[in-house]
C-alpha cells in the first residue's frame, strides 16, 4: 500500500477519473482516491510501479507525487482556505462596481459613451477571470477528456457571456467610428458573477477540508509530553518521546500515562474517558494494561512500557482518523452527472445551429448570433446555481435551528442516511453519575448525612455524586480510601464506610438485606453503593448516568423517518441494554473501544448510509469513518473537528433534524435541476431560430434576459427552504407540506385544556406503565412522559384524586401546573 498526493481535482468526477486512470495500470489491485485530502492510496504489485501510477494520473490531466514516507501524526495537511478566501474577496470587490454599472449606470452610459462603458466593464471583468482562471483550465481539460464536470459548466457559461460581450464591444467601436449611433448591452457582469458565486462555494469546501487537519492536530496536542521513569533506581523526568519499550514509568495522582504498558506495582483509578467515553474511572491493579494519554485520578503505580510512539493505543486513534478521512468516498455531485450530458449537447446544438443558418443562407452574422444565443440562453448559470443556492439556504436554515453543517457533501449525505449510530455517554446520557435512588434501613437523613460527609473527602465521581446528593454535611476525620473497594472515616463519633458489597463484607457488615433492592437497580444499568455505620449496614445509594431529555426524542424522530437506530458504547452490556430498552433503540453494541466503534460503523455501512452521533475523543474515528459524522456541542474539540455536522444547541434530537433538513434540501435541488433543464429545453429551440418564420427571433440580449429568468426561478425555489421547521417531538415541516401537522397540533392545544403533574421517582418504562395504570384506574386519561418526569392530564381532573392514585402507586407528586 502506497500513498500519493494528487493535485488538480475539483469535484467527484475528477476523483472518479483519477481512480479510473490508475485502475488501468497493470498490477494495481486497489485504488482509493480522497477528494477531501487530495490524496490517493494504491495497493499494487509488479509490473506496476510508483512511476507508472504517477504517469497514469498525469496522462489523465492531473498531477501526482509520492507521499514522502510515513507522515508523522502532527503533520496535518496544509490548509488552503486562506488563498481561496483572498480570491473570493478580490472577486467580490471587482464584481460590486461591475454590477452597479449594469444595474444603476449602465443604460445612460451605454447611450452616451458605449465604448467607454464597455472598456470599463472589460477592465473590471478581466481581473476576476484571471483570479479564477483555474476554472477554465480544469473545466476545458475535463471537457476535452470527455468527462465534463462543474468546472466545465462554469467555464462554458462564463466564456459565452464574456466572448459575446467582447464581440459587442468591438462591433460598437467599429460602428461609432463609422458615425453610427448605437446602444450597446454588455454582459461582462454575468461572467464575473458566475465565477464569484462558485468561488464562495469553493471557499466553504476548503474550510471543510481544513477541519481534518485541525482534528489531527488537536489529538496530537493531547498526547503526554513528559514522563517520569526509573533509570538505575532513580526517578528521572524525560521527554515522553524518549521512552523506550521496557522502561519503568511512575504515575502519581493526577498524572497522565505517557505510553502503553502493564502495571508491575501499585494501583490506580484510571480515567479512560478519552478512549471509552465512560465517566467512571477504571480500577487497575498489578498485571492490568494501561493506555497512553489516559489519566490516573487516584492512586500510585509503576508500569513497564510495552508500546511507544506510533504503536500506542492513542496514536492508533490518530491514525484511524487519518485513514478514515482518506477512505471516505466523496459524495457524487448530481450536477456533475447532469452536466456530463447537458454540456456536450449544448455545444453540439450551438454548432448545429451555426451550420444550419449558413446552409439556409442566413449569413455569418445571423448564424453567429443564433449560435451565441443558444449558448447564452442555455448558459448553465441556473444549473450551476441549482445546488449552491439550495445548499446555502439549507445550511443557513440549519444554523438557525442549531445544526451547523460543515459542507455541501454533509448536507447531501444527511438525505441518504438509513442507519443512525449513537454514542451513549454524553450523547444520549448526561455523562455524569447522579443518585437516582436511596434506601435506608434506619434514619434516612442520618445515613445520607454521614455517608455524604465521608464521600466529600474523595475526588471519585461516585463519591462526588453522593456528596452532592447529601447536601450540607459535617466534617469527617481519619479518612481512608481502598482503591476498587470503598472509603471509610469517622464523623460525629460514628465509624462510617461507603463502598461495594465486598467492602462491607470485609468490614464485617451484612448487606444482604439490601441486595434485592440493589439488584433491581443493577438490572436497569445503575451502580449500587452500600453504607455501613458502626459496623452495621445502614442503607445504600443507586447511581446512574441519567438519560438526556432529548435522547428518546432523537430515537423516536429517526424511527418515524425509517432510520434504524443503534447505540455504540464502551459501557458494560447490562447498562447498555437497559438504556437501549428505555430509549427504544433497534440495536446496541457494548464494551467497545475506539477502534471497535470505528469497525462497528464500517460494518453498519454494509446495510446503508450511516450517521454517527457522538461527543468524545473516543468517538473521533467512528465520526470520521461514518458517512455523516455528527458531534454534540459540549463534546470534545477533536470530536467536533472530526464531525461533518455539529449540534450547536447540544440537543441530540437535532440529529433527526439534520436528516430531515438534508432530505428537504435534496428534494429542492432536484426540483431546481428539473426546472433548469426543462427551461433550457424549452428556450434553446427558440434561441436557435425555430420560430423565426413566425416572426419570433431571440437575439443574444433577449437570450441573456431569458437566462436571468431561469436563474431567478431557481433562487426563488431555493428560498422556500427558509420556511423549513423542525420541532423535536413534532417533526420536520417546510413550505412543501404547509406545516399541516403543526397546525393540527396547535389547533388541538387551543381546544383542549391540559395540566401537568410533576412526578418524582419514575426511572424506566415500567414506572411509566405503573403511573398510567394508576391514573386509568380513577378514570383519568394521561400521557406519561419519562424524560420530563411528568404526566399530561385533562384540566378538569380532580387534583386530590390524582395525587392519591400516584402516591399509592409508589411515586411522589411534586406539583400540578
Amino acid at each position: 500500500m502506497m500513498k500519493f498526493n494528487v493535485t488538480g481535482m475539483s469535484c467527484a468526477a475528477c476523483a472518479a477519473h483519477v481512480e479510473k486512470s490508475v485502475r488501468g495500470v497493470e498490477g494495481v489491485a486497489e485504488v482509493n482516491v480522497s477528494l477531501l485530502t487530495n490524496s490517493m492510496t494504491v495497493e499494487f504489485a509488479p509490473p506496476a510501479t510508483a512511476e507508472a501510477i504517477i504517469r497514469a494520473v498525469e496522462k489523465g490531466g492531473y498531477g501526482a507525487s509520492a507521499a514522502g514516507g510515513e507522515k508523522p501524526a502532527a503533520a496535518a495537511p496544509k490548509k488552503d482556505s486562506g488563498g481561496v478566501l483572498r480570491r473570493l474577496i478580490a472577486s467580490a470587490a471587482l464584481l460590486i462596481p461591475l454590477m452597479y454599472m449594469m444595474l444603476g449606470g449602465k443604460v445612460p452610459t451605454a447611450l452616451e459613451k458605449p465604448r467607454l462603458s464597455g472598456l470599463v466593464q472589460l477592465m473590471l471583468a478581466l481581473p476576476v477571470i484571471y483570479l479564477n482562471r483555474d476554472y477554465y483550465f480544469d473545466g476545458y481539460k475535463a471537457l476535452f477528456r470527455g468527462a465534463p464536470n462543474m468546472s466545465s459548466l462554469i467555464a462554458i457559461g462564463s466564456s459565452a457571456g464574456f466572448i459575446y460581450s467582447l464581440w459587442i464591444l468591438l462591433r460598437t467601436a467599429y460602428l461609432v467610428e463609422a458615425g453610427t449611433t448605437v446602444m450597446a448591452m454588455y454582459h461582462f457582469e454575468s461572467s464575473a458573477m458566475i465565477l464569484t458565486l462558485i468561488t464562495l462555494g469553493k471557499y466553504l469546501e476548503a474550510r471543510a477540508k481544513d477541519h481534518t487537519s485541525d482534528a489531527i492536530s488537536r489529538l496530537v496536542d493531547m498526547t503526554p509530553k513528559r514522563a517520569t521513569v526509573l533509570r538505575e533506581g532513580v526517578e528521572t523526568e524525560i521527554d515522553a518521546a524518549q521512552l523506550r519499550v521496557g522502561d519503568i514509568c511512575v504515575v502519581r495522582d493526577g498524572g497522565a500515562v505517557p505510553a502503553d504498558g502493564v502495571i508491575e506495582e501499585g494501583h490506580g483509578s484510571i480515567d479512560m474517558s478519552m478512549l471509552t467515553g465512560e465517566s467512571l474511572p477504571a480500577e487497575k491493579d498489578v498485571g492490568d494494561e494501561v493506555a497512553g494519554a489516559t489519566v490516573n485520578r487516584e492512586g500510585y503505580f509503576r508500569f513497564r512500557v510495552s508500546r511507544v510512539g506510533e504503536d500506542t493505543t492513542f496514536s492508533r486513534i490518530i491514525r484511524l482518523v487519518e485513514e478514515a478521512a482518506s477512505s471516505k468516498a466523496p459524495v457524487s455531485r448530481l450536477v456533475d452527472r447532469v452536466s456530463g450530458i447537458f454540456v456536450p449537447c449544448v455545444i453540439g446544438l450551438a454548432l448545429v445551429t451555426f451550420a444550419c443558418w449558413l446552409l439556409a443562407g442566413g449569413g455569418v452574422e445571423q448564424a453567429l448570433q443564433s449560435a451565441i444565443s443558444v449558448l447564452v440562453v442555455s448558459c448553465p448559470c441556473a444549473l450551476g446555481l441549482a445546488t449552491p443556492t439550495a445548499i446555502m439556504v439549507g445550511t443557513g436554515r440549519g444554523a438557525e435551528l442549531g445544526i451547523m453543517i460543515k459542507s455541501a457533501a454533509a448536507l447531501e449525505m444527511a438525505s441518504h442516511v438509513t442507519v443512525a449510530a449513537f454514542d451513549k455517554t454524553g450523547t444520549l446520557t448526561e455523562g455524569g453519575m447522579k443518585v437516582v435512588d436511596c434506601r435506608a434501613l434506619g434514619d434516612m437523613d442520618e445515613m445520607k448525612r454521614l455517608a455524604g460527609a465521608v464521600e466529600a473527602l474523595s475526588s471519585h465521581p461516585i463519591a462526588k455524586a453522593i456528596a452532592a446528593y447529601a447536601g450540607d454535611v459535617p466534617e469527617a476525620q481519619d479518612y481512608e480510601s481502598v482503591p476498587g473497594m470503598g472509603v471509610r472515616g469517622i464523623c460525629q463519633g460514628r465509624e462510617v464506610a461507603v463502598g461495594n458489597a465486598e467492602w462491607l463484607k470485609r468490614l464485617g457488615a451484612d448487606a444482604r438485606e439490601l441486595e434485592k433492592w440493589a439488584e433491581s437497580h443493577r438490572s436497569e444499568g445503575a451502580t449500587a453503593m452500600f453504607v455501613a455505620i458502626d459496623g452495621r449496614a445502614a442503607g445504600g445509594f443507586a447511581l446512574a448516568d441519567t438519560l438526556r431529555e432529548d435522547g428518546a426524542r432523537a430515537v423516536r424522530e429517526l424511527s418515524q423517518m425509517g432510520v434504524k437506530t443503534v447505540m455504540l458504547t464502551g459501557d458494560n452490556e447490562v447498562t447498555a441494554r437497559a438504556i437501549a430498552r428505555r430509549l427504544g433503540l433497534d440495536d446496541v453494541r457494548a464494551g467497545l473501544l475506539p477502534g471497535d466503534k470505528e469497525a462497528a460503523v464500517a460494518g453498519l455501512q454494509a446495510s446503508g448510509r450511516v450517521m454517527m452521533v457522538g461527543d468524545g475523543i473516543n468517538d473521533a474515528p467512528a465520526l470520521t469513518r461514518a458517512d455523516l459524522g455528527v458531534a454534540v456541542a459540549r463534546g470534545a474539540d477533536v470530536a467536533i473537528e472530526s464531525a461533518d455536522c455539529v449540534l450547536v444547541r447540544d440537543n441530540p434530537a437535532l440529529a433527526a433534524g439534520a436528516v430531515a433538513l438534508g432530505r428537504a434540501t435534496m428534494r429542492n435541488i432536484k426540483q431546481n435541476l428539473f426546472w433548469a433543464c426543462f427551461y433550457n429545453g424549452l428556450m434553446i429551440p427558440i434561441a436557435a431560430g425555430i420560430l423565426t418564420g413566425a416572426g419570433v427571433h431571440m437575439n443574444p440580449m433577449i437570450a441573456a434576459a431569458a437566462m436571468s429568468v431561469s436563474s431567478l426561478c431557481v433562487v426563488t425555489n431555493a428560498l422556500r427552504l427558509r420556511k423549513f421547521r423542525f420541532d423535536a417531538g413534532v417533526g420536520a415541516h417546510c413550505a412543501e407540506n404547509n406545516c399541516e401537522t403543526i397546525k393540527t397540533v396547535e389547533k388541538k392545544e387551543e381546544t383542549t385544556m391540559k395540566k401537568t403533574v410533576k412526578i418524582e421517582g419514575m426511572m424506566c418504562q415500567r414506572c411509566v406503565a405503573h403511573v398510567k395504570k394508576a391514573l386509568d384506574g380513577i378514570g383519568v386519561e394521561a400521557e406519561v412522559i419519562l424524560d420530563k418526569n411528568c404526566a399530561i392530564v385533562d384540566a378538569a381532573a380532580d387534583n386530590d384524586a390524582i395525587v392519591k392514585a400516584i402516591t399509592d402507586a409508589g411515586y411522589e407528586v411534586k406539583g400540578i401546573e
